[in-house]
């Protein structure tokens, strides 16, 4: 019997290019040996998971999400409760497209995305969960929760990275520190902290050095606590991410690889955002699920800028900002 592939598309997705594209990616899949057929998302809360939890127990063996990290957030929230989960495959279309860079998959073109599935090579990935929903690349309290909702998603379209840059340097300003409780394996860090985050991969808004020793499948999350809140330090941390990064070493933060973290406010309301998207307030518990889904990927780990001119404005945009904080004093 032929295998089948269910391809879960968002239309609004890159300037509706993967509407253009969708016969060529279809053609693509069935080259590989599926029989493969498409779903367009709509507005309605959670089409994109209803229809791959749908695909996955009507015995579909692959699920493509065609989107952005968002819609890839989803298709995984549908199928990863299940015991039986097919594979997946994933087509970037979206502003920064953390998790195609994870896995060396073409950012720009997405039928040359679609081609990574001829190369038949896999990596069972890790999933983060975070209460009863599920994470891809990130989960994070604090700085990265109010960055991220305040990105207008016009902006984000046209703008993509670039906007954030912005939007965050606009931000800054206004944070203040949120006394936290982490417990994390056998640890415990209670105080005051601007932010903490949980990786997955060493991709995370777009920056590719905020994690730069990361596993995508030892079943770890990588935690960075950032206990300064001075925005001439969190400048120069930003500096040393971008300039190789060194900030792994800093004193001003905390960096731990763990299996699992819960995060609880001690005063003050603290936001989670799962993926750049609110995913609810703690108190939370994240656990890492140890290769979890089987992903199509670039497993011979082809250089991300060999596929898209925006690495290069992107490093372009990352000199100048570390240059420019070089030249600021080392306190406000």
């Amino acid at each position: 019997m032929r295998k089948r592939a269910r391809v879960i598309y968002n239309p609004t997705s890159g300037r509706e290019l993967l509407k253009q594209k969708l016969v060529d990616i279809l053609n693509i899949f069935e080259q590989a040996g599926y029989e493969t057929s498409a779903y367009a998302t709509t507005p309605a809360k959670d089409s994109a998971k209803n229809e791959a939890r749908r695909a996955a127990k009507d015995g579909f063996e692959l699920v493509v999400a065609a989107g952005g990290d968002g819609t890839i957030n989803e298709v995984v929230n549908g199928i990863a409760p299940l015991k039986k989960r097919p594979k997946m495959a994933i087509i970037p279309a979206g502003t920064t497209n953390d998790y195609a860079r994870a896995l060396h998959i073409p950012r720009e073109d997405p039928v040359e995305a679609a081609k990574v599935v001829l190369k038949d090579q896999t990596l069972r990935m890790d999933i983060g969960k975070a209460g009863e929903n599920y994470f891809i690349n990130i989960a994070a309290g604090g700085l990265l929760t109010e960055l991220t909702y305040d990105v207008p998603s016009d902006l984000k379209t046209f703008f993509g990275y670039l906007a954030y840059l912005v939007r965050g340097a606009e931000l800054l300003p206004r944070i203040k520190p949120i006394e936290m409780d982490l417990k994390y394996d056998d640890e415990e860090f209670k105080g005051k902290a601007s932010m903490f985050f949980l990786a997955l991969t060493n991709s995370v808004g777009g920056f590719e050095q905020i994690v730069p020793d990361a596993s995508l499948d030892d079943g770890k999350f990588t935690l960075i606590i950032v206990k300064t809140s001075n925005l001439v330090e969190i400048l120069h941390l930003a500096s040393k991410v971008l300039n190789g990064g060194r900030h792994v070493d800093d004193p001003r933060i905390i960096y731990k690889k763990v299996r699992k973290v819960t995060a609880k406010p001690v005063h003050d309301r603290m936001q989670i955002n799962l993926d750049g998207e609110y995913g609810g307030d703690a108190p939370m518990t994240f656990v890492d699920l140890k290769q979890h889904i089987e992903f199509f990927a670039n497993t011979d780990e082809i250089p991300d800028d060999a596929y898209s001119d925006e690495t290069n404005e992107m490093r372009r945009v990352e000199k100048n900002f570390v240059t420019g904080v070089d030249k600021l004093p080392d306190k406000e």
